[in-house]
């Protein structure tokens, strides 16, 4: 059977030891683990997420029975990756790459819902106006558009008042110099505060182009103005009689 790679989420006791105990366990069910990333940490636990390559895919249910026998840890999902290996920092780099190096506004909004529903694992993912006027770019099966301009709503009046977001699988994040914003969501599985600062960071990067394309905009509307254009100077010549 040919590798296979898969995403592990677990919930660790946050002590020393513990991410050492689950490396075992992942070796004894003959995988390896490739990366692991901290996704948050808080009341005595950590929630991390370890890249693990399996010889054979079969192998992935005894993969989570080992690593569920450490005492404190549980499994909370798992999922296949797909083309084998993945690095974040570079897929991270490789993403920012692809935002500032887009052509149009209407190509750099289609890059960040693309990216944001494969980076960061979302089932779906959105770009909506803030105004309610339309969804400009989306991946995967988004809510219905009154559900997602109700939930923008509801949160930024939340952001306004400081108070907590009560959906836990919804993520957002704006883009003020288009007035849009990212939305994203999943199935069964919270967002944690790491992938909501990668939501927000690429929200920023797409933000940041958007406001450059506004200023050379502006710009070159203000030089194409016929009062920024130099008057030309005619040579006429001298009248007859007129003193050189």
């Amino acid at each position: 059977m040919s590798p296979a790679t898969f995403v592990v989420r677990v919930w660790i006791p946050d002590r020393p030891g513990a991410l050492g105990q689950v490396a075992s366990r992942v070796g004894a069910a003959r995988g390896d683990v490739t990366a692991i990333e901290i996704l948050e940490r808080g009341g005595g636990r950590a929630i991390d997420e370890l890249v693990v390559e399996l010889p054979d895919p079969a192998l992935v249910d005894t993969l989570v029975r080992e690593i569920n026998e450490v005492d404190g840890v549980d499994v909370e999902d798992i999922r296949a990756v797909e083309g084998g290996h993945i690095d974040p920092w570079l897929d991270a780099l490789d993403t920012a790459s692809q935002l500032v190096g887009a052509g149009s506004a209407e190509e750099l909004l289609e890059a960040l819902a693309d990216h944001a529903y494969r980076g960061i694992g979302a089932t779906w993912a959105a770009v909506v106006e803030l105004d309610g006027t339309g969804v400009l770019a989306s991946r995967g099966t988004i809510p219905a558009h009154g559900w997602l301009h109700a939930f923008l709503e509801g949160s930024r009046h939340s952001a306004r008042n400081a108070e907590p977001t009560a959906l836990r699988d919804v993520c957002w994040s704006p883009l003020p110099a288009a007035g849009v914003a990212l939305v994203i969501g999943r199935e069964r599985t919270a967002f944690r505060a790491k992938e909501r600062h990668q939501a927000a960071a690429l929200a920023r990067i797409a933000d940041a182009w958007l406001c450059g394309l506004q200023t050379i905009s502006r710009l070159s509307c203000r030089l194409a103005h016929p009062s920024m254009t130099p008057r030309s100077t005619v040579a006429t010549a001298p009248q007859p009689g007129a003193r050189i």
